[in-house]
């Protein structure tokens, strides 16, 4: 079935194309197409949707048919789109480019690119000897078929082991050990949530979470997260008992992208007003371990859960290496067995030896995850130290963990800001890419999981581009990657 979008929603996501920096330089035209183009690089508007019809889109922008039709001609010349006459125009995938580990799309040639989409950190040294020692194991499970649809149960112990140590209760068989946690995440919306069920998210959130959610045509509702602040109590809970969502996905611990902690007194009544509005809570933990200040960490979110309501998701991709797709899903024991019953029909089970790597890893938790935050808070520092020097107009939180730096810019520019550092080798994630509906061109995630130097000399680059966006014509079109 195609997918399609029609001109008001086009119209919606393009927001205010026609008044970006540096418009006054393109005709109209080119700077529509320019704005068609940053939707499909930044993941808003997919590969194979059929644009609305030149007619509609020019009447929902409000400008002449043949300011669409060239633009339409533009993207057909630039490979992003074709179309057949009497059956309309679809979006491309142009020639000379690669579909990226996000899903999105990305130029053959940009390997050298100083990567600010991906927050994501480098393997672990303990990584190598890990695999060495799990291959050692793997004769263990070489007599049998090797599926475990559930996961291996000392892997299972293991996650569990970490849970209860936290202060919550857990046994292996709470536990289902997924490809990763955006696996984890797609299974729990298979089983909770039917197409068109109400779902609540914050925003700004994990843009992955929301192409899940899109996958499963859920009917989205947000709700906003304070810069400065994160989370308004009565604003959420207001949200839970006016929309009564089937299910509710939030990110309690160092929020991606902003950075947030939820507090312990709004963990517990989330869980109470959810049980009140029979909301399933899915609670994602990719960056619990992952404190830089030592702040007192809150207690889990399940600790307050009385009736099974919360499903808390979690992986090995933030503290250790995204390379190694190795997630879970914490919830009742009958809970984990329906996931896994579904799981059969997408992947059967994950890799036993990634899972034997995974338990070598968590074994040396202690040493590996103190060397990652070290490392994770001097290349934060080393970024907010060259954000006030290059760019002291730009407002930020500093996080105390996670990976991510939410930054509040001086204009409604976050799109044409990373198309210009595109043109000197910085990739961005935009702002809107972690809302709906274009919004969030105020903003942009800057993680700190390169070394230092690379983030210093990107800030250098980009307050460069900054500086000149008002001035400068608008730069030939490149296309952004992984945004993770």
């Amino acid at each position: 079935m195609t997918t399609s979008v029609r001109g008001d929603q086009l119209a919606r996501l393009l927001g205010r194309w026609h008044s970006l920096p540096g418009r006054h330089r393109s005709p109209d035209y080119a700077a529509l197409g320019a704005a068609v183009r940053g939707l499909l690089a930044d993941g808003r508007l997919a590969l194979g949707v059929r644009l609305p019809a030149e007619r509609e889109l020019a009447e929902a922008l409000g400008v002449s048919r043949t300011t669409v039709s060239a633009a339409y001609r533009a993207l057909r010349e630039s490979g992003h789109l074709n179309s057949r006459r009497g059956a309309g125009s679809w979006t491309t995938l142009p020639n000379g480019h690669r579909v990226a580990t996000s899903g999105l799309w990305t130029p053959d040639d940009d390997l050298d690119m100083i990567d600010l989409g991906c927050a994501a950190s480098a393997a672990p040294v303990e990584l190598v000897p890990a695999a060495r020692a799990a291959a050692d194991e793997l004769p263990r499970y070489l007599g049998s078929a090797g599926y475990h649809p559930a996961g291996l149960t000392e892997l299972r112990a293991a996650v569990a082991e970490a849970y209860t140590t936290r202060g919550v209760p857990t046994s292996a068989e709470q536990i289902l050990i997924t490809s990763g946690t955006q696996q984890a995440l797609d299974l729990v919306l298979r089983l909770t949530v039917p197409v068109g069920a109400p779902v609540l998210v914050e925003t700004p959130t994990y843009p992955n979470a929301l192409a899940a959610l899109a996958a499963r045509r859920a009917r989205i509702s947000t709700h906003g997260l304070d810069t400065a602040t994160g989370w308004d109590a009565e604003l959420l809970l207001g949200a839970l008992r006016q929309t009564r969502p089937r299910l509710a996905y939030v990110i309690t611990e160092f929020q991606n992208p902003t950075g947030h902690l939820m507090p312990a007194e709004l963990r517990e009544r989330m869980v109470a007003t959810a049980h009140a509005t029979g909301t399933e809570l899915v609670v994602d933990e990719s960056f619990v371990d992952l404190s830089l200040d030592n702040p007192e960490m809150p207690p889990p979110v399940a600790v307050f859960d009385r009736h099974s309501r919360v499903l808390s998701i979690g992986g090995m991709s933030k503290a250790y290496w995204g390379g190694l797709r190795i997630g879970w899903v914490r919830a009742s024991a009958p809970l984990v067995q329906r996931l896994a019953a579904i799981r059969v029909g997408v992947d059967m089970a994950s890799p036993v030896l990634e899972q034997l790597v995974a338990v070598q890893l968590l074994q040396a938790a202690s040493s590996i995850v103190s060397a990652r935050r070290a490392q994770l808070q001097f290349r934060r520092d080393a970024l907010v130290t060259a954000l006030r020097e290059q760019l002291p107009e730009w407002r930020f939180f500093i996080p105390g963990g996670g990976v991510t730096l939410w930054a509040e810019l001086d204009g409604p520019i976050s799109s044409a800001l990373s198309r210009a550092a595109e043109d000197v080798g910085v990739r961005l994630a935009p702002g809107p890419r972690f809302g709906l509906d274009g919004t969030l061109e105020r903003f942009l995630r800057l993680p700190f999981t390169l070394p230092a130097d690379d983030l210093v000399e990107a800030v250098r680059r980009i307050a460069s581009v900054r500086h000149d966006l008002d001035r400068a014509p608008r730069p030939a079109w490149r296309t952004p990657a992984v945004i993770a």
